[in-house]
């Protein structure tokens, strides 16, 4: 009679879901550990990325890392939160990253409104965080504003998922972000409406708050218009407040 083998059968089935449930246990653990190690350094890329998006809505474009960072401590005077009706909840700090600066679309819909107090060359911008939604996905941005609270100094949107050529050019086109320098959020004798708006060339009424749109990307520029008078409304108190 043939001796039967002892041990776990390497061919059955029960051999093939327990060494199927070790490696799962072990990738899941290498990647938790490795996800750890990285964080602090992901957290800071992460951070400093939305460093140069505010610099570049203050018209500071194509700076280095270390430029970058000593840039924004030198520029931002305050990371500051405030409410609906523009009253200071926290008045953050120079080159801050605790404030507003940790705030995000969640925070905005709680209320919490983050205000970037800036001063380049010696004159005061205030730097505003909007967002909204494109064809495709989530869409972002910052608004420099001048010390009168209405006329836009610099703008910097991003995307998640936008077309490439046509809708992502909101985001790759510096030359279109640019034609928002000089815009006004207001239209003269009205500050209780958001009048900022992108429109197609020929749709064009108020060339003061309009500004022309991506050809192609109807719906990702309506979209950004949706975003200014979904988001500046809520900064209204404090943008009326000279």
């Amino acid at each position: 009679m043939e001796e039967k083998k002892k041990g776990l059968n390497t061919n059955s089935n029960l051999y093939t879901i327990i060494y199927a449930a070790i490696i799962v246990v072990i990738v899941a653990f290498l990647l938790a550990f490795v996800s750890q190690a990285l964080k602090e350094k992901q957290d800071a890329n992460v951070a400093l990325d939305q460093k140069k998006q505010i610099l570049n809505a203050l018209n500071l474009r194509g700076l280095g890392d270390e430029e970058a960072m000593a840039k924004y401590k030198e520029v931002v005077v305050a990371d500051q939160i405030i409410d609906a009706n523009g009253n200071v909840v926290k008045p953050g700090s120079a080159g801050g990253e605790n404030d507003g600066f940790r705030l995000n679309s969640a925070d905005f819909k709680n209320g919490q409104l983050a205000v970037f107090l800036c001063n380049v060359d010696g004159k005061t911008k205030y730097v505003i965080p909007v967002y909204g939604m494109g064809l495709w996905g989530a869409i972002r941005g910052f608004l420099a504003v001048d010390e009168d609270k209405n006329t836009i100094y610099g703008a910097y949107f991003n995307h998640d998922s936008e077309t490439a050529g046509l809708g992502a050019e909101i985001k790759d086109n510096a030359s279109w972000q640019a034609k928002f320098q000089g815009k006004k959020i207001f239209a003269e004798g009205n500050a209780d409406e958001v009048a900022l708006a992108v429109k197609k060339k020929n749709d064009i009424t108020d060339p003061s708050t309009q500004v022309d749109g991506i050809t192609g990307a109807t719906l990702t520029c309506d979209g950004v218009s949706n975003m200014f008078k979904t988001c500046l409304k809520e900064y209204r108190a404090f943008l009326k407040n000279k």
